[in-house]
């Protein structure tokens, strides 16, 4: 009997109804749970075949233990690997090269020293940095954000030089980065699962956050966006080697800019997302983990060069 685990936080509804889901739908063949953990022995067996992660972000212990549990063949949803070291800055080089559009960003030395470094650490910045350049390139209104996100944390819409400074000079020892604002006529939230299943949602990121996706437009979105907006989910979660993401589009003159897509434990609460959506995520993330977990040869998701990989040990 396979098993699955779900290392899940706060939320409720979605983590109950997957492990419900899996249960009703593969019990013959798999057996989903929530993941239990006290200290972790490195000698030690998992014992899951797949673990659905929605809350190790936030808790470092969590994120150690998946990787390990990773490195002992737990295929791990998402990779906690590329997660630790992904960006929100690099994630729009990888976006271009995937030929997704993207607004134009900069990132930005920290605005006061980060913990345990001092003005020594920062002899290869040069100072003042000349932000005229920067805001030529960006343009007005802009938004400056953490590089490494988080639920809307610590974003700033800046209409002005000075709006800027005002939040730079709030940002703390935050890295931060300043983004081209897109004057949407759409926007759009999309869930990537197995980097095989798209669902496209309307969005409204200027309603209260209950309500973003219910104070929506209902006109039929042009079949050439949904095709290039699905495309595009699925081209940023294979570069990225995400299995589960959403993915938020500006549209602005019929094209679609990818605004926010780093986001590997996305919001899938019933009473957020709506019961259309809920029963989407639920059906497709129970397929996609049951199809790993009953996989005969699991992909390993850190080889260390090579070395880990099962040909290379048989050579």
């Amino acid at each position: 009997m396979k098993k699955i685990g779900v290392l899940r936080g706060m939320e409720t509804t979605f983590p109950d109804a997957l492990v419900h889901n899996i249960n009703k739908e593969f019990g013959s063949q798999v057996k989903a749970e929530f993941v239990q953990l006290e200290a972790v022995n490195m000698d030690a067996d998992p014992g899951y075949d797949v673990i659905i992660d929605r809350i190790s972000h936030e808790v470092p212990f969590y994120r150690s233990y998946l990787k390990w549990a990773s490195l002992k063949g737990t295929y791990i949803i998402n990779n906690p690997f590329w997660w630790s070291a992904d960006d929100k800055f690099i994630d729009n080089i990888i976006a271009q090269q995937a030929g997704v559009a993207v607004p134009k960003t900069v990132i930005l030395p920290h605005n006061q020293h980060p913990p345990n470094t001092e003005s020594t650490s920062f002899r290869n910045l040069k100072f003042p940095i000349e932000w005229d350049p920067i805001f030529e390139y960006i343009g007005f209104p802009s938004f400056l954000k953490p590089f490494d996100g988080g639920g809307w944390r610590g974003v700033t819409k800046c209409n002005n030089a000075h709006d800027f400074f005002k939040a730079y000079n709030e940002s703390g020892t935050d890295c931060m980065m300043l983004q081209e604002g897109i004057e949407f006529e759409d926007y759009f939230r999309c869930y990537g699962i197995g980097r095989k299943y798209t669902q496209i949602m309307r969005y409204n990121p200027d309603a209260e956050p209950h309500r973003r996706y219910y104070d929506i437009s209902h006109e039929p979105v042009p079949d050439a966006l949904m095709k290039k907006m699905e495309r595009d989910v699925l081209a940023l979660c294979k570069a990225l080697g995400y299995d589960m993401n959403t993915v938020e589009f500006a549209v602005r003159d019929g094209i679609p800019y990818a605004i926010d897509f780093m986001n590997p434990a996305p919001d899938a609460d019933y009473y957020s997302v709506g019961v259309e959506n809920f029963n989407w995520i639920v059906k497709h993330m129970t397929e996609f983990a049951v199809e790993k977990a009953l996989e005969k040869r699991k992909t390993p998701q850190f080889t260390a060069n090579g070395v880990l990989e099962p040909d290379a040990k048989s050579k």
